[in-house]
């Protein structure tokens, strides 16, 4: 073992160096004494376990050497820690690392170093998700704290060949990344293409987390489409992990990052599988026909409403009879996207004041948009069904695309007529045909088109049916009844 100072003083030098002598009051850099050896003790303040480590100092004092036996100062020291884990430090870089970690670092007189682990970070304690909620399942949830989010998902996974492989990113952020798979479910190559991502990362920190990552890891550039799924809820993502999919943890962050997916990923939800399998397929297929409604509805109404000429006489009520003063696509723009600032201000509401918020904009101000002449009962009518349909898409990255490509298609039908509506759901169709993050087909199963695996898409089958793993994770082991 190679010494990392030339001496306690050189040490504790190099920790002014660093963070300054009283410029900052949450690092503490204290002399003790372990019986006759003086030692520097480093550690940041609010990141540490304080009674564990007055605990483990009071025991250290009452732990004999034997004086007979002659000891290195590396051993001497060492023989302190009997039950505690001790990493030995080999360069500067890496013990400040681990300090800013959180661990604790000890500097014995001659300049070895050594942390030990006795981190406890601030966080709450798991608890249900409020975008993920089911009737029925467990109601813990994942938290801002790395470890504690490991624990959740070995807690579900009792193997050994479950891994969390570290990883540190960022110039100063130093983010902690922990790459999650199971051995012989998880693709070598996915997990090569990741490894390889984070080690390009060049930036000074990862402020948003996870959402960051996500555009590190895919170059997402102005994609609207999500790449990636979130989830926080360690049910998901141990699900995932047995279908041979890697999940990324970030810490301080309560969401993973699960990959590779596909759209139909973002339009599944934990509640299908907690019901029985017939009951699980049709809500499943519910929730797929009330997403491409939320896409199509509005331009679609708008296009029978102002080409009468498409209709049949037995569909002849559909459109205002009287449009009023507003031009009636500037009447759905404003209400759709007036839907959406109420969405966002709901958020932003504190949460006793947020249900009168919502009551207060749905009935007041709606009932007097109509009876001002603002707009039409219809518009309201199409515009609240749209936003329905799309509160009932499960991941809210999808929901948020979909009203923008609902608008886009609202514009192209406004502009071109029918030949617009079907032309820019066309343009579309192909946009996401050429998605292929991580070199998986963004449509896969549809485009290309597998039918047994499109099948298992839409219908949720009996747990007892020997599903293969998914072909778009390249697991090297598809059979999963072992």
């Amino acid at each position: 073992m190679q010494k990392l100072f030339e001496s306690l003083h050189a040490g504790e030098e190099w920790f002014y160096k660093c963070f300054g002598k009283n410029e900052t009051f949450d690092t503490t850099a204290q002399h003790i004494h372990l019986w006759d050896m003086p030692t520097l003790l480093i550690y940041i303040n609010g990141l540490i376990d304080d009674d564990g480590l007055l605990t483990l100092l009071t025991k250290m004092q009452w732990n004999q050497v034997e004086e007979s036996v002659e000891k290195g100062e590396e051993e001497k020291f060492l023989s302190y820690f009997p039950y505690q884990a001790v990493t030995p430090v080999k360069d500067r870089d890496t013990l400040l690392s681990e300090v800013l970690s959180g661990k604790t670092a000890f500097i014995t007189p001659s300049g070895y170093a050594f942390t030990i682990d006795l981190r406890a970070y601030p966080g709450r304690q798991p608890e249900e998700p409020d975008t993920e909620k089911v009737i029925r399942g467990a109601r813990d949830g994942f938290t801002e704290t790395l470890i504690q989010n490991t624990a959740l998902v070995r807690r579900r996974l009792r193997t050994e060949k479950l891994r969390f492989e570290m990883h540190q990113t960022t110039v100063n952020g130093k983010t902690d990344i922990a790459i999650t798979f199971i051995q012989g479910a998880a693709s070598a190559e996915h997990l090569d293409y990741i490894r390889t991502r984070l080690d390009e990362i060049e930036h000074d920190g990862l402020t948003m987390t996870d959402k960051s990552l996500e555009e590190f890891l895919f170059k997402q550039g102005f994609h609207p489409m999500p790449f990636v799924r979130f989830t926080e809820r360690p049910d998901i993502c141990a699900a995932h992990l047995l279908e041979g999919h890697i999940a990324i943890m970030v810490d301080t962050s309560p969401s993973v990052i699960l990959v590779p997916t596909t759209l139909f990923h973002h339009l599944q939800h934990a509640e299908e599988y907690r019901q029985a399998p017939l009951i699980g397929t049709f809500v499943r297929l519910t929730r797929f026909a009330g997403a491409a409604l939320s896409l199509v509805l509005l331009p679609f109404w708008y296009l029978l409403a102002t080409q009468q000429k498409y209709l049949p006489d037995f569909l002849s009520y559909i459109g205002p009879k009287d449009i009023g003063e507003i031009p009636l696509l500037l009447q759905l723009l404003m209400g759709d996207i007036g839907v959406e600032v109420l969405r966002m201000a709901a958020i932003h509401t504190p949460t006793p004041m947020s249900t009168a918020m919502g009551l207060v904009a749905a009935i007041v101000i709606g009932q007097v948009a109509i009876d001002v002449g603002l707009f039409t009962p219809e518009v309201v009518l199409y515009v609240a069904v749209s936003a329905i349909f799309t509160f009932a898409i499960p991941s809210f990255e999808l929901s948020i695309t979909t009203k923008v490509f609902r608008i886009i298609i609202l514009l192209a039908t406004a502009l071109l007529g029918a030949s617009g509506f079907f032309l820019s759901i066309a343009v579309l169709f192909y946009y996401l045909c050429s998605l292929k993050p991580m070199r998986v087909p963004y449509l896969w199963p549809a485009v290309p088109f597998f039918p047994r695996a499109m099948l298992r898409v839409l219908i949720r089958f009996p747990m007892t049916v020997d599903e293969p793993r998914p072909y778009i994770t390249h697991a090297p082991e598809r059979n999963r009844m072992e």
